[in-house]
């Protein structure tokens, strides 16, 4: 479905000039209620390929405990949350936060990260299925087979439609365990694929680059043409721009840039990239802080390459993007922007370069705990989500903006 754009609304009132007003939005945005306890964060936004909205979750309780929840978005109201799994050996991070992902038929798959030695980073991707039939979750399943206490994480999961989804993450296999990002005598993260089945089982395990940033997220959109990845790449000379492959019926694409940032940092700026796609169309959203400029870029993706990318804000953004696509030539880019007041902003843009003025969603904290905004357009709305943090608590809150009637 296509939206109808209102020709009056300043929402959609395109411009080349960064000018701001936020008072329409201010007026616009509507609270969410979720069913979320006061120490919930972490969450993650999602459309699944089944049609519906998804949220997940985490809240702690004592002792280290853990839970991983989802709720799902049903006539206007978020249904009554679902447990997916628990512990108290998991490794929760404020960047590497659990997902859910639903195929077209109703699968559900699940992640979450868990200790696997003493060491700091050493700890394991577990995924858990729900096959459309069931009424539980499996037990965990490992994708990755090396069995190093090495970091493993930041995953991307996409569902093949067929029973099966595609999954892609960070496999530390080769550093040593050195610890975080400091591989000085071990090897260089990498990023692995594999593909898993409803019943668990696991094929087609492939190394897509052998030398990546060690703790940016990573991005995927299956597209009529195949599975797109993006990913930070991270050279030899420690340039740590936006890279990309796919996957077609014949296999993995080698490995290419989306865009030559040349970004040099000793160091890794834990700043990912997200995708999305509509149609034949993809656009990938990217924070740089080339030649110690911070940038928010969108670049789309018709044929084989993506096209320049669009600068979206260089005033202070501090990154944590997300990004949906509301039709085949316009996106829709969030960020978090750490100026005088830290708040969440977004801007809309067309392929052609032309954008709105930038937004505010809501003031938030640019500390680690308020972790990274999620954005997702679904039936005639965006959806924002944040975890908000105050003296004793964090939660998870919600807003949403008409996007057309």
């Amino acid at each position: 479905m296509k939206w109808r754009y209102l020709p009056l609304f300043t929402l959609f009132t395109f411009c080349t000039t960064p000018e701001s007003s936020d008072t329409e939005t201010e007026h616009l945005l509507e609270s969410v209620s979720l069913p979320v306890s006061e120490n919930s964060s972490l969450p993650h936004l999602i459309k699944g390929a089944d049609n519906n909205l998804y949220l997940s979750w985490v809240e702690k309780g004592d002792s280290n405990w853990v839970d991983l929840k989802f709720s799902t978005l049903i006539d206007d109201q978020w249904s009554d949350p679902e447990h997916i799994a628990s512990g108290n050996d998991w490794f929760v991070n404020w960047a590497d936060y659990p997902m859910i992902a639903v195929d077209s038929l109703g699968n559900k798959v699940a992640h979450y990260l868990a200790k696997s030695a003493a060491g700091t980073y050493s700890y394991d991707v577990n995924v858990v299925l729900k096959p459309k039939d069931s009424i539980k979750w499996s037990s965990p399943i490992i994708p990755h087979k090396d069995g190093t206490p090495t970091e493993h994480g930041f995953m991307t999961m996409l569902p093949n439609n067929n029973g099966s989804f595609l999954l892609s993450w960070l496999d530390g296999r080769n550093t040593g365990g050195e610890g975080h990002g400091d591989h000085k005598s071990g090897g260089a993260m990498t990023i692995r694929s594999a593909v898993i089945d409803m019943e668990g089982n696991l094929s087609e395990e492939t190394e897509l680059d052998g030398r990546v940033c060690d703790c940016c997220q990573t991005g995927g959109v299956l597209t009529s043409d195949g599975a797109i990845i993006v990913y930070r790449d991270r050279s030899v000379d420690e340039v740590r721009d936006m890279a990309f492959v796919t996957k077609t019926d014949t296999g993995w694409s080698q490995s290419k840039l989306v865009a030559k940032d040349n970004w040099n940092i000793a160091g890794c700026p834990v700043n990912g990239p997200r995708i999305a796609g509509y149609g034949n169309t993809v656009a990938t959203a990217w924070y740089t802080s080339a030649l110690s400029r911070p940038t928010v870029k969108v670049a789309f993706k018709a044929d084989e390459n993506f096209d320049e990318p669009i600068i979206i804000d260089s005033t202070s953004p501090i990154g944590r993007v997300d990004i949906s696509m509301l039709n085949e030539q316009t996106a829709i880019v969030s960020w978090m922007d750490g100026g005088e007041t830290p708040a969440i902003k977004y801007r809309i843009v067309n392929q052609n370069g032309s954008m709105s003025s930038v937004k505010t969603v809501t003031r938030v904290s640019e500390s680690r705990g308020s972790g990274f905004p999620q954005m997702e357009v679904f039936d005639g709305y965006v959806y924002f989500g944040w975890t908000e943090l105050n003296e004793h608590n964090t939660t998870v809150k919600m807003a949403k903006l008409r996007l057309s009637i």
